[in-house]
C-alpha cells in the first residue's frame, strides 16, 4: 500500500498538468480568436461608417490584406452625419501605424459573398505616418451593400439551377430519359456487353491470321507487294525526275517548254488576227466586209435573184428555147429521134468506113 507522501506527490504532479494543460488550451484559443501574442503591445485606431454590413467585435483588420489586427469595438458614434453614423474601434499592433499613411482608406470586404466580413485598410501614397489613436477615412460602404444586393440574383438563380440539377439527377436514378436507360436499363447494359465481346472477338480476328482482314494485317506477302509497288512508284518518279520518257521530257526540257510557250503566242497571234478580221468585217472593209454591210450590194444581189426567179419562172412556163426544151414534149422526142439517127450513123461508120469514105484520083 503506498504512502500518504507519495499519494500527495502523484496528486500534486496531476494538479500542476492540468494546470498546464489549461494553460496551453487557453493560449491557443487566444491564438486562434486574436492577431496578437501575450507580450505584443497593441494601439487602437478608428474609422466611421455608414452602416457596419455585420462587421462584429473581433473581426480581421487587414492592411492590403495582410492581417495586423482585429476589431475591438462597433457601436453607434453619436452623430447623424454621413458615412460617421458608425464607429469601428480597431486594434492593431504598435509597429503598424509607422507603415499607414495618412491618406489610407478603411472599407469593409468579405472573402466572399456569404463569407465573414473584415476591415481592410488600403495604403494611401502620403509619406507621412498615422499615429495611434488617429483616424482613418472609410469608403462609401454603400458600394458594399449594392455589390450584396447584386449578389441575390445570382444566389436565387443558382439555387433554381441546384434544384434543376437535383431534379435531374433524381430522375436519372430512376431510369428516366436516355441517360437514366444508361446508367439503370440492364437490357441497355447487357446490349454493350454484347457489342463489347463482338468487338473482342474482332479484335482476336485480326490479330490472327484467319479472314481477309487477318491476312491485310498479317500476311507478309501484302506487305511484300506493298513495298514492291512503292519502289516502282518510286522509280517512275526517280525516271521523271531525270526526264526521261515523254512525262519526264514535258518536266525536265526546256525545248518543249519554249516550244509550248511559242505555240502558245502563236495561238494568242492568230486568236488577235481574227478578232481584227472579224472587226474588219464589223466594219464593212474589203469584200466580205462590204458583202456584209454594204447596202448597195445588197440591193444589186437583190435584184439579181428576182432576175432569176424571173427567168426561172418563164423557163417552167415553157418560154425560150431552154423553157421549150423542159416543158414541149415535141421538141424532146425530135431531139431524141436526131440523137438516134446520129448513133445508128456512128455505129454504120464503125462498121464500114469505106462506106462513107470514097478517095478519087484524077492526072491532068
Amino acid at each position: 500500500m503506498p504512502s500518504a507522501s507519495k499519494t500527495k506527490w502523484a496528486q500534486l504532479k496531476v494538479g500542476l498538468m492540468t494546470i498546464a494543460a489549461l494553460v496551453i488550451l487557453g493560449a491557443l484559443l487566444w491564438l486562434m480568436a486574436g492577431s496578437q501574442g501575450f507580450f505584443q503591445t497593441t494601439v487602437n485606431v478608428y474609422t466611421y461608417l455608414d452602416d457596419s454590413a455585420a462587421v462584429s467585435e473581433g473581426a480581421p483588420v487587414r492592411l492590403n490584406g495582410i492581417l495586423i489586427g482585429k476589431v475591438s469595438q462597433v457601436g453607434l458614434s453619436g452623430v447623424s452625419e454621413p458615412n460617421r453614423v458608425v464607429r469601428v474601434t480597431m486594434e492593431i499592433g504598435d509597429e503598424f501605424p509607422q507603415v499607414i499613411p495618412v491618406d489610407s482608406e478603411a472599407a469593409i470586404a468579405a472573402e466572399n459573398l456569404l463569407g465573414t466580413k473584415y476591415i481592410n485598410i488600403k495604403k494611401g501614397k502620403s509619406a507621412q505616418a498615422i499615429q495611434a489613436g488617429a483616424e482613418i477615412r472609410s469608403l462609401d460602404t454603400r458600394e458594399f451593400d449594392d455589390l450584396v444586393q447584386q449578389a441575390y440574383p445570382a444566389l436565387a438563380s443558382l439555387s433554381a439551377i441546384t434544384k434543376k440539377v437535383e431534379g435531374i439527377v433524381g430522375q436519372v436514378e430512376s431510369g428516366k430519359g436516355s441517360i437514366g436507360k444508361l446508367l439503370v436499363d440492364e437490357t441497355l447494359y447487357n446490349n454493350l456487353l454484347n457489342i463489347v465481346a463482338e468487338a473482342s472477338k474482332l479484335s482476336k480476328t485480326l490479330n490472327s491470321t484467319e479472314g481477309t482482314l487477318g491476312k491485310l494485317l498479317h500476311d507478309d506477302t501484302l506487305h511484300n507487294d506493298v513495298r514492291g509497288v512503292i519502289a516502282k512508284v518510286d522509280a517512275v518518279v526517280d525516271g521523271l525526275n531525270r526526264g526521261e520518257g515523254t512525262a519526264g521530257k514535258f518536266l525536265k526540257d526546256p525545248r518543249i517548254y519554249d516550244d509550248t510557250r511559242q505555240s502558245i503566242q502563236e495561238t494568242r497571234q492568230t486568236v488577235s488576227q481574227v478578232r481584227d478580221l472579224l472587226a474588219g468585217l464589223n466594219r464593212g472593209e474589203g469584200t466580205a466586209g462590204k458583202l456584209l454591210k454594204s447596202e448597195e450590194l445588197h440591193a444589186q444581189v437583190k435584184e439579181t435573184i428576182g432576175r432569176l426567179d424571173s427567168l426561172l419562172d418563164k423557163i417552167n412556163s415553157g418560154q425560150g428555147t431552154i423553157g421549150q426544151l423542159l416543158a414541149n414534149p415535141a421538141l424532146y422526142e425530135s431531139l431524141d429521134g436526131t440523137a438516134r439517127e446520129m448513133n445508128g450513123l456512128m455505129k454504120d461508120f464503125r462498121a464500114n468506113p469505106k462506106k462513107f469514105l470514097r478517095i478519087k484520083l484524077a492526072i491532068f
